[in-house]
């Protein structure tokens, strides 16, 4: 049959393509900029009275999903916008920014190009509301006293290893907390309550007479002070993309992540992400294909802990922190098994095995005697089950090495398990070692008889230090294990070499950053990039140093406690606020651990530097650039209340560009009901991903 063509119609049905392509191209162009977007995406300008908006952030959120999600990006310098490959749903979006008061939510689906309003604020307090912490703690003023201000700041950054200063529930006083005839008296009683009371009033005392400080300020506050405004996202700052999801409880408190093996960035790719999370027992888990959260509750034979707290304003006597396996560090073997630091049994009941007495080489050469806080306990997703290993150190923050042993520091001693050896003889005994620090202070290359570290150092034997180790870190060139402790006053950064066989072939080195480059004392993490360079955070003064031993000239012999190797520490500080009137290291930030991003899982590029700055919703992140090392700011925006403790990077698909990587972590706090939300608010587990331009998709 000869089919017959309406010129007509043809005409009608041009002008019909013709006219929905220009409705693209106009929708594109609305507010004077192009974005195109994808069916999956939403994209446009946001505007303000001022005119296009760069540099603030656009959020996209929804309930609609197993879980609560979150997806937001930044401006570019026209204020153009792309929220790429949401999930289906329907979402609110709405403009965030400083210098501006949160816009209205506005529905919005996906292929939708929608520009938004953004609202400047009437004045500077409004617009504050959204600043981080650490800015609204930039108006306390730390006064003289009996206390030095050294130890007034530090005292201070105590508190941020639990929760932010600063932020809307320490700025200003709860009338839940009763009525009282002075700030100060107040700020007493604040102290006092909730889970963690008792820890917190006996830092708070310690300020002596200056805690006063604490009342001013927030009497300052309510009379209508506010801090100067953060600098806006610039430069690569404006190719993040944030993405988070609700997992665990509103009172689930610490959380470490594991998304892979960190040694094989690739493993578990588009697989399930790992929480454990101390106050509730459980692993968290989040499926990020399903976008859901589901919890696997961890087992244990030990006492339960924290079920005598004081009442909190929040949860009045209910004991939200009552728990026996207090699961804090987890990681991820090659087989996707997923290993938790996790309390077995009573500290006080340790092995034999591990003793004065025992036949065990290690127990022989450096007994532990207990207690240990945490064991390990091994989870495998594909039979469900649970393993409880026991070990004599206190197991904490860890690593696997290139042997599929897992590395944990602990005070004074490093302790691995050996997960190979184990799987075939499931002997804990036989599994473990450990090496104390020992000091070839007598130079002849090995340790033999050594004194101790309440002794002076005799030039003819070696020497053993004590030395902190919450933070431990390899070094991919030659096995090596460094340790950083977290205590006020540590300072150190130690080596340790465990040789052909340890424990008598380990041996130990100690370096310290020189006066002038350590301002304050109060290290923090450790890690070390491809090149064997040595990254350590100081939670004192705010810095990241890098330690390169290479540089050193002096390695051991009687001369080798410390400060043998200045020209091998670099300082890199970010500007920042600090307390009123107080000195340039003074600074109301703290970064708390340290990562290294060696395989680019990121997008910034290989062996980028990154720390948790806990007061500041961010990371902060050294990286080369041009020859030079650069400083960055990765800010979480929404909600207020980000603060990371560890981090994990998987690339999902090494061909896909930056959709293919991410770098993961999550909300850290002790008390999630401070975040941005209140009572009731999930933590959160969150996605960075860098992408080549502000609107790449």
């Amino acid at each position: 049959m000869k089919l017959r063509v309406n010129p007509r119609a043809v005409s009608l049905a041009v002008a019909s393509v013709l006219m929905a392509s220009l409705t693209w191209v106009n929708a594109q162009q609305r507010g004077g900029a192009t974005v195109a977007i994808d069916p999956d995406d939403i994209g446009g300008v946001v505007t303000s009275s001022k005119g296009p908006e760069a540099g603030v952030w656009v959020i996209a959120e929804t309930s609609e999903l197993p879980t609560k999600f979150a997806r937001m990006v930044v401006t570019d310098d026209q204020g153009r916008y792309v929220l790429p490959d949401l999930p289906r749903a329907s979402y609110q979006v709405f403009v965030r920014g400083y210098g501006l008061v949160d816009s209205a939510r506005v529905p919005a689906k996906l292929g939708q190009h929608l520009d938004l309003k953004a609202v400047v604020a009437p004045d500077g307090r409004a617009a504050a509301q959204v600043y981080p912490a650490n800015y609204w703690l930039s108006l306390m003023e730390i006064p003289k006293g009996d206390v030095s201000d050294k130890d007034v700041l530090l005292e201070t950054k105590a508190c941020y290893s639990c929760h932010q200063v600063g932020d809307l529930v320490t700025r200003e006083i709860s009338k839940n907390l009763g009525s009282y005839t002075s700030s100060l008296d107040a700020w007493d009683h604040h102290v006092t309550v909730g889970p963690n009371g008792p820890g917190m009033s006996a830092n708070f005392k310690r300020m002596g007479a200056q805690r006063k400080a604490y009342a001013d300020w927030t009497d300052r506050i309510a009379a209508g002070a506010y801090p100067q405004a953060p600098p806006r996202p610039a430069g690569l700052e404006r190719n993040l993309v944030i993405t988070m999801w609700d997992w665990a409880f509103p009172t689930s408190r610490r959380t470490d992540v594991a998304a892979t093996d960190e040694r094989t960035p690739t493993m578990n790719a588009n697989g399930r992400v790992y929480g454990s999370i101390q106050s509730s027992d459980i692993i968290a888990v989040l499926d990020p294909n399903e976008n859901a959260a589901t919890e696997i509750k961890l087992p244990s034979n030990a006492p339960q802990i924290d079920t005598d707290t004081p009442a909190s304003p929040y949860w009045g006597t209910e004991k939200i922190w009552a728990r026996s396996a207090d699961p804090r560090s987890v990681v991820m073997d090659s087989r996707g098994r997923v290993f938790v630091t996790a309390r077995i049994r009573a500290p006080q009941d340790q092995p034999a095995f591990c003793k004065d007495g025992s036949m065990n080489k290690f127990a022989k050469y450096f007994p532990l005697m207990g207690p240990s806080a945490r064991q390990v306990e091994m989870y495998d997703p594909k039979t469900k089950q649970i393993t409880m290993i026991d070990t004599c150190f206190a197991a904490d923050h860890n690593h696997f090495d290139d042997k599929d042993a897992i590395i944990f520091g602990q005070n004074n001693a490093v302790g691995w398990l050996d997960t190979a050896t184990f799987d075939k003889t499931h002997d804990a005994a036989a599994s473990q070692g450990w090496c104390p620090a020992v000091l070839d202070t007598n130079g002849d290359g090995k340790i033999t008889e050594w004194t101790e570290p309440n002794q002076p150092i005799d030039p003819k034997k070696d020497h053993r230090i004590n030395f902190g180790c919450y933070g431990v870190a390899i070094d991919p060139l030659d096995g090596s294990l460094w340790c950083s402790g977290i205590g006020v006053r540590d300072k150190t950064l130690m080596r340790l070499e465990r040789g052909a066989n340890p424990p008598l072939t380990c041996r130990a080195e100690v370096y310290v950053p020189p006066p002038d480059k350590m301002p304050l004392p109060g290290s923090g993490g450790v890690a070390i990039g491809t090149n064997g360079l040595v990254w350590q955070n100081w939670r004192g003064a705010h810095e990241m140093l890098s330690f390169d031993r290479r540089k050193c000239k002096v390695l051991n012999g009687p001369d080798a406690t410390g400060q043998q190797c200045p020209e091998g520490w670099t300082v890199y500080t970010k500007p920042g606020p600090r307390f009123q009137k107080a000195a340039d290291y003074a600074s109301t930030d703290m970064l708390y651990m340290t990562e290294i991003d060696r395989d680019n899982t990121l997008g910034l590029g290989k062996d980028v530097v990154l720390s948790g700055d806990v007061n500041a919703d961010s990371f902060f992140v050294v990286m080369p650039q041009g020859g030079q090392m650069t400083t960055l700011t990765l800010r979480v925006p929404y909600p207020l209340g980000f603060a990371a403790r560890a981090a994990s990077g998987r690339i999902d698909d090494p061909n896909a560009g930056w959709k293919g990587r991410g770098f993961w972590s999550s909300y850290s706090m002790y008390t999630p009901w401070h975040q941005e939300g209140g009572k009731g608010a999930r933590p959160k587990v969150v996605k960075f991903q860098v992408r080549p331009t502000p609107l790449a998709k």
